[in-house]
């Protein structure tokens, strides 16, 4: 028996000592491991990954709930290949359709094509405090600084105006010298919240005109008294100039409270206002 054995091994030890044996083990490994990769590849790509579909027609700013959508097998190739492809129904449930997508029946979900309830165009809305109200400020491109100001930011408002009398006290009324007339300026309203900016036919639009026109108007909420102030300074001609805060304001002031800033200005308008 042991004899037996060590001729096996002496025929082993030759076997693999022809090159041409090795040279041929070589090639049999390497085809082998293609083959193998190759196979692995292929049932990758074919492997069908379960996605989330829309099961109907879901219009722009709708709330997406379960029985919206459905899930559907789609080749896990084109899956890795679709970076913006939403691949899980929690991505989808509980998000809204943006506010000029419709998604149609059938369609796949897309990252473009969603947004939470934080980042749609009118969710400050729903968060007004009680007894306030809210203004709209009549803009256009030049006043807000081609188009800077947008959702989210904090504005100061300051006011233009003519008080109505010369440098010697005298009413203006009286005189056809526009050079003699005093022009007020100054800060009104301080550390105001812009919930939405409007163009013209309503619709909301993005910082730098990338959408949806030019800007006309913002809107923002204010307590009665200050909505009175503004609207009798609209009514009295008086200029309203929206000006801008910085970025960094307006993350160091995401509580800070509205308020007026000059009681010259509040009784520069109340003085010239009928009360009823």
């Amino acid at each position: 028996m042991a004899q037996t054995a060590k001729k096996g091994n002496s025929q082993l030890k030759r076997l693999l000592g022809n090159k041409n044996t090795v040279t041929l083990l070589g090639i049999l490994i390497c085809i082998g491991t293609l083959v193998a990769g190759y196979n692995y590849r292929i049932n990758k790509a074919i492997d069908p990954s379960t996605i989330p579909f829309a099961k109907e027609s879901i219009p722009s700013r709708t709330f997406i709930t379960s029985k919206m959508i459905g899930n559907i097998k789609v080749s896990s190739d084109y899956v890795n290949v679709a970076s913006n492809l939403v691949k899980s129904s929690e991505e989808v449930i509980g998000k809204y359709s943006t506010y000029k997508t419709t998604i149609p029946a059938g369609s796949l979900f897309y990252t473009d094509m969603l947004l939470t309830a934080e980042q749609m165009p009118d969710a400050g809305f729903a968060n007004i405090d009680d007894g306030y109200t809210i203004y709209g400020l009549a803009v256009d491109q030049e006043s807000t600084y081609s188009n800077s100001i947008s959702a989210g930011d904090y504005i100061d408002l300051y006011l233009q105006a003519d008080d109505g009398k010369d440098e010697e006290g005298e009413s203006n009324s009286s005189k056809n010298n526009s050079e003699d007339k005093k022009v007020i300026f100054g800060l009104f309203i301080e550390s105001i919240r812009v919930l939405a900016v409007k163009d013209s036919q309503g619709n909301n639009i993005i910082k730098h005109g990338i959408a949806n026109g030019q800007p006309a108007e913002l809107l923002f909420a204010v307590d009665e008294e200050n909505y009175l102030l503004l609207y009798d300074a609209q009514l009295l001609g008086i200029k309203i100039v929206p000006v801008l805060h910085n970025a960094n304001y307006t993350k160091q002031n995401s509580d800070a409270n509205t308020r007026v800033s000059s009681s010259y200005l509040r009784q520069y308008i109340t003085s010239r206002v009928y009360e009823v």
